[in-house]
């Protein structure tokens, strides 16, 4: 069965939450994928943030699908306190939430696209699997890798990238803003179909 990612009337739009921690000394780390990827479709769609206590928010329209791109002000760990203000505010179903965060599990640059299931041990995502009450909602996850052995993990996503590291870093996250707009566009089957064959 297609499962359609069209809002039903009266839904209030699509919601695409990236996952970070805010401030310069954090954006260009891996644990940033989120933002980044949140940014790369604010400046497509030529579109600005407005700044609130929780969050920034624009409002984007991809072709007729009115698109709220967000990135939680809360950090990381309490990223769900942020959603949740967000599906309230603007009446959004959890089905029509999609989250996009790195992920330490798939290889790098490898991005996957999913409905529901567990956190897979990210806090960010369990803290929005909290503050919902539900796992309902898409995902689409940007690998990033394992840490060299020794490593903490969290000291690995958190590490400031190498200039060409993050040349390397921006592409994949060009990347998971693609798949997340074919989401959108296409529904999620089509863009499950197209992104979680690849490498």
């Amino acid at each position: 069965m297609l499962i359609r990612f069209n809002p039903p009337k009266g839904s209030g739009g699509t919601l695409i939450v990236g996952l970070g921690n805010p401030g310069l000394r954090y954006y260009r780390t891996r644990h940033n994928a989120g933002f980044v990827a949140v940014d790369i479709l604010a400046r497509k769609y030529d579109v600005l943030y407005r700044v609130k206590k929780d969050y920034e928010l624009a409002e984007a329209h991809f072709y007729t699908e009115t698109v709220y791109l967000a990135k939680p002000l809360t950090y990381m760990n309490m990223s769900g306190r942020a959603v949740k203000k967000l599906r309230r505010k603007l009446g959004i179903d959890p089905s029509r939430i999609l989250v996009i965060h790195d992920d330490i599990d798939l290889r790098p640059g490898t991005i996957r696209i999913k409905m529901g299931g567990s956190s897979g041990g990210h806090l960010g995502v369990e803290s929005v699997i909290r503050e919902l009450g539900t796992k309902d909602f898409a995902r689409v996850r940007i690998g990033v890798g394992r840490p060299p052995e020794g490593t903490d993990p969290a000291e690995y996503v958190l590490a400031e990238l190498e200039d060409d590291q993050w040349e390397e870093f921006l592409e994949w996250c060009e990347e998971a803003a693609a798949a997340a707009e074919a989401v959108v566009m296409d529904g999620l089957d089509t863009a499950m179909n197209l992104f979680n064959s690849r490498k």
